[in-house]
């Protein structure tokens, strides 16, 4: 027992700093992304389509791996997943357009499918009660964004922009050799496994729950994920900080809202998934109001004379509103992957590669739509506006699946114990 102990934390440390290492790759042209917007003279929208090509690669991928994951070594596809970005990263200084530098992204996106097969991984380790701590630990390989936040400024200081991508290199080929040597390789689940069909795998899928799931992870994943790719410049450019202090708060909002991930995954265990996750999704609702709101002077004409009102959200204020969004957030993604076990304990690949998938599209969109939205109106905050809106819908359109879910549950009930004759 003490030795499948070990071999359960070994396995989980592990996974979660290979998967710290590949957010840190995934997130790459979050800073990156800001001496490409300089150089070639990019327009907000471009801006966003640049941060969101790695994204959307991580993100159609995770479904596709998630079944492999069913089926394979989750212990061997981990590895083989790190070694695919070592190439694209030493290419990197040779890049030069705008095109380029999208379809490297492409590939560097690869990188964002290690958190489907972490958690394949993770979950074949751990019992029921221990699912949500241990999820949350794993999920705090968010913080790999703090590595680039840090790293990337030391690189461009010690060397240059043009060292970033083989440093990188170099390291992921190292998590990778470590990971493979390290990482143990059997557990209870792969002894006892059976050869599932693709359609057990896919079953689960036709269920409206899944893609209910899918809407909390796109909220409480995809806009923590587009934040972080978009708060450096929106600091610089609202709040004229230098890059040196956007990225230090932004370095903040990363680490506050990742390491409180192990937290929300003790809250999902010891509260219920469910509970925990609308009071994410309320927290955030309230901060984005005061965030969505633009600098505005209004003139108050008086009897005497006129009164003039300013309003704007000032620096320190702004980055408390974030910090708390984040939190909120980070306690919000590791209970969702609770509630995904709680009801699917047998699909986590499947399963929890659709609702990851979502949740990283919800990445790749949300920064082009905030590109446009600063391009069409015209103001810093309506990135904010945009987030607002599309939470507001998110949380309807999960209440009503909610409701519909329930209606349908009584409505079998009585069926089955003959309160209703059926036609």
């Amino acid at each position: 027992m003490e030795i499948q102990q070990r071999h359960s934390y070994r396995a989980l440390i592990l996974s979660t700093l290979a998967f710290a290492a590949c957010f840190s790759v995934w997130t790459l042209y979050s800073i990156l992304g800001i001496e490409v917007k300089e150089q070639l003279a990019l327009s907000a929208t471009e801006f966003g389509l640049l941060l969101a090509a790695p994204i959307f690669t991580g993100a159609i991928f995770r479904v596709p791996v998630g079944l492999l994951a069913e089926r394979v070594s989750c212990r061997s596809l981990f590895f083989w997943q790190m070694l695919l970005a070592v190439p694209p990263l030493f290419y990197l200084p040779y890049v030069e357009t705008f095109t380029e530098y999208i379809l490297l992204g492409f590939v560097l996106g690869l990188s964002g499918v290690s958190f489907t097969i972490g958690i394949r991984y993770i979950t074949d380790w751990f019992d029921t009660k221990q699912q949500g701590f241990a999820l949350g630990v794993f999920g705090a390989g968010n913080a790999g964004a703090a590595i680039t936040l840090v790293l990337v400024p030391f690189i461009v200081d010690a060397y240059s922009w043009q060292a970033i991508g083989p440093i990188y290199g170099v390291g992921m080929l190292a998590m990778a050799v470590i990971f493979r040597l390290l990482a143990p390789e059997i557990s209870k689940y792969y002894q006892e496994k059976k050869n599932y069909e693709l359609a057990f795998h896919l079953a689960p899928l036709k269920d409206v729950q899944v893609w209910r799931f899918g809407l909390y992870y796109y909220f409480v994943f995809g806009s923590f994920l587009a934040l972080i790719l978009w708060l450096p410049q929106y600091y610089m450019e609202a709040y004229k900080l230098s890059l040196t202090q956007a990225l230090a708060l932004t370095l903040l909002f990363v680490t506050s809202s990742s390491m409180v991930r192990a937290i929300g995954g003790w809250f999902a265990d010891k509260f219920g998934a469910r509970a925990v996750n609308w009071s994410a999704f309320w927290i955030c609702m309230v901060c984005l109001f005061f965030l969505s709101y633009p600098p505005t002077t209004m003139i108050i004409h008086g009897v005497n004379k006129n009164v003039e009102v300013s309003f704007a959200v000032n620096v320190w204020l702004f980055t408390l509103l974030i910090f708390i969004i984040g939190i909120a957030q980070g306690i919000g993604r590791a209970s969702v992957f609770k509630i995904v076990y709680d009801y699917y304990p047998n699909h986590m690949g499947s399963v929890g590669g659709v609702i990851a998938a979502v949740g990283a599209l919800g990445g790749c969109t949300l920064p082009v739509m905030f590109g446009l939205a600063v391009d069409i109106i015209g103001v810093y905050s309506a990135c904010f506006m945009l987030l607002y809106g599309v939470l507001a819908l998110c949380m309807m359109a999960m209440y009503l699946a909610l409701q519909a879910e329930r209606q349908q549950k009584s409505l079998k009930e009585a069926i089955e114990n003959n309160f209703l004759e059926q036609d």
